[in-house]
């Protein structure tokens, strides 16, 4: 069972998780049914990923037949973009899809809100002129509040934010009752964030690493971004320790106390993913790494939103 980390909520959460972005619906159920039995008590959803009723699925089977407790599990969804103004009804949508009762934790997926476009509906609200319809008279202060609201009618244990940077980070912690638990960032050997990951585990935000090995295919097809999986540097630690390059960076970011979510439909790396706390990174080699940041974001949503939030 993969180690944990204790959260500000009170909660743990499991530091080795799977991700279920692009996952074909078809396959989830064999997915994560396999997960659970391999191993796995952490999964990272959203709705915006448009499969939460298949994962949803595939958890009451797996709590029927006794794979795995409710309570033995966490699970992790988020708010999406055009649901700012309607963060209760979205909840309880997402809750309803997975076939819950609570969430373990509720993250606001983008620190932006745009057009309200109906709950459970997650396509991207473009302007006539291609860009996304922002929604300016919803602040994230008052989006903060009714995800604190959630927390008190015992929908959600843990929430947090994701993708937000230094500035916006700061200000949730200086408007908020319930402090945010985690900050899901992309962070890996190509893009480290080390000010972002330092600035909130010093305010005692978990940081969960999306994309922890650099989106590889998926983010290769998508935004034709490159992965640190083929990176020397790595290759070389890799035949060092004996492991594969997705371990070496995975367990690098595990010992910089980041909980990494690592994607795959494939049953072997699934195994593989798992298998980070049989081995060290050496500081030396910890510092090797260190050299190789780029800064190098390799989601770019910009390319659905013909606007670089980022900016």
């Amino acid at each position: 069972m993969a180690e944990a980390i204790a959260l500000s909520s009170g909660y743990r959460m499991p530091i080795i998780g799977l991700g279920v972005w692009r996952m074909e619906s078809k396959s989830i159920r064999d997915l994560i049914l396999s997960a659970i039995s391999i191993g796995y008590r952490h999964f990272d959803c959203a709705a915006d990923y448009q499969n939460e009723a298949e994962v949803g699925e595939a958890l009451a089977e797996a709590f029927r037949t006794g794979l795995v407790k409710r309570e033995d599990v966490f699970i992790t969804t988020k708010l999406w973009n055009s649901d700012h103004g309607h963060v209760l009804e979205a909840c309880k949508d997402s809750l309803k899809k997975l076939q819950l009762d609570y969430l373990d934790l509720y993250l606001v997926h983008f620190p932006v809100a745009t057009r309200h476009t109906g709950v459970g509906t997650t396509a991207s609200a473009l302007g006539e002129d291609g860009v996304l319809d922002i929604d300016t008279t919803i602040s994230l202060e008052t989006t903060w509040h009714a995800m604190e609201d959630l927390v008190s009618m015992g929908l959600v244990r843990s929430i947090g934010i994701s993708n937000y940077d230094i500035f916006l980070t700061r200000d949730c912690l200086a408007y908020s009752k319930i402090k945010p638990s985690v900050n899901q960032i992309e962070t890996h050997p190509y893009f480290q964030r080390e000010s972002l990951v330092k600035f909130c585990q010093k305010h005692g935000i978990c940081v969960t690493a999306h994309t922890p090995i650099g989106g590889a295919a998926a983010n290769a097809e998508w935004f034709g971004t490159i992965s640190c999986l083929d990176d020397p540097v790595i290759k070389t630690l890799a035949e060092k320790y004996n492991k594969t390059a997705a371990q070496v960076i995975l367990r690098w970011g595990v010992q910089r106390n980041t909980v990494v979510i690592p994607k795959t439909s494939k049953i072997d790396r699934l195994h593989e993913n798992l298998k980070l706390f049989d081995f060290v990174i050496s500081d030396e080699d910890m510092e090797t790494i260190k050299g190789i940041d780029r800064k190098y974001r390799t989601n770019q949503p910009a390319k659905f939103w013909g606007i670089d939030l980022y900016a």
